[in-house]
């Protein structure tokens, strides 16, 4: 039971900030402006890097295999590259 409680600890932790990302995506489509679009955006960069910590300690414990662990650090991964590329470009337009 200490185990299970345990884990639901760590997936509760890895579900609320892997779903903040994409409800940060969405507000950001939705921005007020370049700024508050470039914010968002960034929460959801921060979200996206929390959810590879728990990916990581849930592998770590071996409540998640290779497998599934490998797949969800790829994702979020690819996620994490894709924000930082759109952070940048949005950055870099801001002036101009």
């Amino acid at each position: 039971m200490q185990t299970e409680k345990k884990e639901y600890v760590l997936t509760k932790q890895l579900l609320r900030c892997s779903t903040s990302v994409g409800s940060m995506v969405r507000e950001s489509e939705h921005a007020e402006s370049k700024p508050d679009f470039i914010h968002k955006l960034a929460i959801a960069q921060k979200e996206i890097n929390e959810t590879l910590y728990w990916v990581e300690l849930l592998a770590a414990t071996e409540y998640l295999t290779t497998a599934q662990s490998s797949s969800m650090l790829s994702d979020a991964t690819e996620l994490l590259k894709l924000l930082t590329t759109s952070i940048k470009t949005a950055k870099s337009t801001i002036n101009h």
